[in-house]
């Protein structure tokens, strides 16, 4: 049965919705005919976001939520039960930068991104798939986005490789244990997307190779065979289709979206 054909619309949870890659796959699943309810830390930025997108006429909702914490999840979860009903589409996108020396890092650093970028994806598909209701389903959709540094080492960036290393793993392994289920598990593993996080990294590259960040995005440039970054809006092309009937037999994957950056 196609979205279109359903006659109560499919339910989509986003994390990190409110810029980037997160508020692309809001608007594109919206569009799609999905009730879709967004989170993010800064109730404003939600607050702002959920008027932007009703504006364009789409069936959007949402709440804080802080993902490093579980009593937060399970009551972002809950919100958006009670709003919309149980969850159909998942999409763990919340996530941050960081890096470093590695032998410079300070643990709290390491233990944030691990919590942001890692813990957070099982928090919430845990919640999603009890409180969510999405376990018992024969249907359901969760899609973690990733990197192409959850494939590959990136230089200066050992925690967030770590973090993404292990969406990559979680997905996998979940993918696997709900094949039978009819619920399916992917990560999208972006490559360099321009967002205001690819900004904030650059930033952070500059000032480690004491350069200015047109050096490097030129240097980034440089490693990508089509030779620019994707667009958020590609990214969620992606989500968009992994969320459809026609993926249903896609799953334990992880899939690039990074212009050639990664044949692997």
């Amino acid at each position: 049965m196609t979205q279109d054909a359903q006659s109560i619309p499919r339910v989509a949870l986003i994390t990190g919705a409110t810029s980037g890659i997160g508020l692309a796959s809001a608007r594109l699943l919206a569009e799609q005919g999905h009730r879709v309810f967004i989170g993010a830390r800064s109730a404003e930025n939600v607050t702002a976001t959920v008027k932007e997108l009703r504006e364009e006429g789409l069936d959007v909702d949402g709440s804080v939520v802080d993902v490093r914490d579980s009593a937060a999840v399970t009551a972002f979860v809950q919100a958006a039960v009670d709003r919309f009903g149980t969850i159909d589409v998942l999409v763990n996108n919340a996530g941050r930068s960081g890096g470093g020396v590695t032998a410079d890092i300070a643990d709290e650093l390491w233990d944030d991104v691990i919590d942001t970028n890692l813990n957070s994806v099982f928090r919430l598909t845990k919640e999603v798939l009890n409180t969510g209701g999405m376990r018992h389903k024969d249907r359901g959709r969760i899609i973690n986005i990733a990197s192409t540094a959850g494939k590959q080492g990136v230089v200066l960036g050992a925690p967030y490789s770590a973090s993404k290393h292990g969406v990559v793993g979680f997905t996998k392994a979940l993918g696997n244990e709900l094949a039978p289920t009819g619920i399916t598990v992917n990560a999208v593993c972006p490559g360099y997307v321009e967002t205001p996080m690819a900004q904030r990294v650059r930033q952070g590259y500059a000032a480690a190779y004491d350069t200015d960040e047109d050096t490097i995005l030129a240097k980034f440039r440089s490693k990508i065979p089509l030779g620019r970054y994707s667009t958020p809006e590609e990214v969620a092309g992606l989500v968009g289709y992994l969320a459809s009937d026609t993926a249903g037999s896609i799953t334990a994957q992880a899939l690039n979206v990074c212009g050639g950056l990664g044949n692997f």
